[in-house]
């Protein structure tokens, strides 16, 4: 019974293996990554703390500068000039400033102190004549500055119809100069539609002529090197008895540049 019993311990089977542990296969993105170049791969010993050894890394290339170009001449040159003439063009307008505001110019005046109607008829409904007379005054306002006309037309209207020109010699005036000039305007065969035509010949009636006296004047200032020439117009309404007395009762005159 003893045999038996030591045989069957030696025919028992052997204990198992103790477990291992179980890999895990490589994933694809591992696979990927190992197979990048090793010189992208980080070093184990640069990446150490206790690592004695240091990586010698090559310096960037030094960034080139271009070079300044030059500037064209002609571009020195174009802006030289454009600093002169700004420079220039300030001065003379602080010049004329400076002058404006210390002389303060104005414009001279012009006026009818008298007028006279001597004679109006009507050849037809539509033709007439008239005799006309007016004194003109033109005054230099202006203290410092002397004033010479260049040229001057004078125009007598009824309505916005010209009925009669004159014009006036070239002169000059002085400081605070005034001058009287007679002026004659006289009217033949003038054509006028029929409706004013009616309605001047009301106004004889009623007495009371209404005329209109526009003058176009190129004037020119002085003051020492400095010479300016303009235009003024002058605007006149007036109103006249009827002929052979015609005079004059009332007036408005506006004078502008």
């Amino acid at each position: 019974m003893a045999i038996s019993s030591s045989s069957s311990n030696m025919l028992a089977l052997p204990p198992p293996p103790p477990p291992t542990k179980q890999t895990n296969p490589l994933s694809l993105d591992q696979i990927v990554i190992s197979k990048q170049p090793w010189k992208n791969q980080p070093s184990l010993e640069s990446n150490s703390p206790n690592s004695n050894t240091t990586k010698l890394t090559r310096p960037p290339p030094a960034l080139r500068q271009p070079r300044p170009q030059r500037t064209n001449p002609i571009i020195w040159f174009a802006a030289i000039l454009c600093l002169i003439f700004s420079l220039l063009l300030i001065f003379f307008g602080v010049a004329t400033l400076i002058i404006f505001v210390g002389i303060k110019p104005r414009n001279p005046v012009f006026d009818i102190p008298n007028a006279n109607l001597n004679a109006l008829y009507f050849d037809s409904p539509e033709y007439f004549n008239g005799d006309f007379t007016l004194l003109a005054n033109f005054t230099n306002p202006n203290k410092k500055i002397d004033v010479r006309f260049e040229s001057l037309d004078v125009e007598l209207f009824f309505f916005d119809r010209i009925i009669s020109v004159q014009s006036i010699q070239p002169f000059t005036q002085r400081r605070r100069e005034s001058r009287l000039q007679s002026l004659h305007f006289i009217s033949s065969l003038v054509f006028l539609p029929q409706d004013l035509g009616m309605k001047l010949q009301r106004q004889v009636q009623s007495n009371r002529v209404d005329y209109k006296v526009r003058g176009t004047f190129k004037v020119k200032i002085t003051f020492g090197l400095i010479h300016l020439s303009y235009l003024i117009h002058s605007r006149c309404q007036i109103e006249m008895t009827s002929p052979p007395t015609g005079y004059l009762v009332a007036r408005n005159c506006i004078t502008k540049r």
